[in-house]
């Protein structure tokens, strides 16, 4: 797998990670709890924009399979 795969993959990790966190804020009726998973939702939501910048910058370049370019 090289580093675009792992790019990807983490993107889509992140993003499913989003999702479930704001779901589970919206089932939630502790507040404390719900704020939490908001906040959790919302740092996840930076790494995603993280992860895409980087996927962005990387599409189109040549790769040399390996993790430490």
């Amino acid at each position: 797998m090289d580093k675009l795969d792992c790019l990807e993959r983490a993107l889509l990790n992140t993003q499913e990670a989003v999702r479930d966190y704001e779901m589970y804020s919206k089932g939630i009726q502790d507040e404390e709890v719900c704020t939490c998973f908001k906040q959790l939702a919302e740092d996840e939501g930076h790494h995603a924009q993280q992860l895409s910048e980087l996927i962005k910058k990387y599409k189109g370049h040549d790769f040399d399979n390996s993790f430490r370019d």
